[in-house]
């Protein structure tokens, strides 16, 4: 990812922060996605208003076919068709065979697209989480999904909203995954979310506490050392919050190394043998979905794929809460 890429991302999320909504202005008109057996649009109501949404399902669903659904949050300067392009999560779906439920953030609530994920005192954060929970219910009404296999991606804003709707119902949810996003808990404004950004020390909340009969679900971070927008203690702080919460340990920490492709350290937060979260710290990656498309903004195609990452590790989570 270049400077002037990095540069425009900083700029772009700090004007969505300090941004109010534009009641009544027209944004200017997209080309339509191409409606087809797989890819299909759809609108759902939630506390924050209507919020279209794109699925994607893999070829040849049965209606006796219970599919897992993995719910993909974009982040600011995107839509769902962006990160759907860049993440090329579709082609692992069709693989894989699960759906991929892409909510969009409106530009009249956000001029940038940027999930107001931050903003939990006014109680916004919570209407579009709530919005986005509209959609997934939504699509486990109308789709053969198996609710037991239910998990949660996003990037940046998206990241930041992923982990917040799991805070609130980790009941729901056996896996989530934040790419370049903020720790929870650490941001309640627009003012503490860009200190937070640029790495600066910020006054935390403690997270809400796990009620005995829920199990908490396992945490993926994944984050660009080079990342000159959200800076990488972010994503070390993430994981470090979601195994305090149950008294989860970090293992040593381990290099891996695919080919050409950027190394990454790995660091594990285990409590009694589980895993409870996962940091994956990826060498000279700035602020783009790792190992994503070329030529896609946000992407950069020599990280380790993220998208397979995150599948690998949301499987794995679902055979275990299936053991």
């Amino acid at each position: 990812m270049t400077r002037t890429t990095m540069r425009v991302g900083t700029r772009a999320i700090k004007e969505s922060l300090q941004t109010t909504p534009l009641a009544g202005k027209r944004m200017p008109a997209k080309k339509a996605i191409v409606q087809s057996a797989n890819w299909m649009t759809g609108i759902a109501i939630g506390a924050a208003g209507p919020r279209r949404y794109r699925l994607y399902k893999p070829s040849g669903v049965r209606s006796n076919e219970r599919l897992p659904l993995l719910v993909m949050l974009h982040g600011c300067g995107q839509d769902a068709e962006d990160l759907a392009a860049s993440s090329r999560m579709n082609t692992v779906a069709d693989r894989e065979r699960f759906f991929v439920l892409y909510p969009e953030q409106d530009r009249l609530s956000n001029v940038q697209g940027c999930w107001n994920w931050y903003d939990t005192r006014t109680g916004r954060a919570q209407a579009e989480a709530s919005s986005i929970s509209a959609a997934i219910e939504q699509v486990c009404l109308s789709q053969t999904v198996d609710r037991s296999r239910v998990a949660l991606a996003g990037i940046s804003a998206g990241a930041g909203m992923a982990v917040l709707l799991a805070t609130q119902h980790p009941e729901r949810f056996r896996a989530i995954a934040m790419h370049s996003g903020i720790a929870p808990g650490v941001a309640h404004s627009s003012a503490s979310a860009i200190k937070a950004m640029f790495g600066l020390s910020v006054k935390t909340s403690p997270l809400p506490a796990i009620a005995p009969d829920v199990r908490l679900p396992t945490l993926l971070v994944i984050h660009g050392t080079a990342d000159h927008v959200v800076a990488p203690r972010n994503g070390a702080e993430a994981a470090m919050r979601w195994g305090e919460r149950v008294g989860a340990r970090a293992s040593k920490p381990r290099r891996v190394q695919r080919g050409a492709r950027y190394a990454a350290t790995i660091t594990d937060y285990r409590k009694g043998g589980r895993l409870i979260a996962t940091l994956c710290a990826v060498d000279r990656l700035g602020h783009a979905w790792s190992g994503g498309a070329a030529g896609r903004s946000y992407s950069d195609p020599k990280g380790p794929d993220a998208s397979r990452m995150i599948w690998s590790f949301v499987a794995r989570q679902f055979a275990r809460a299936a053991d």
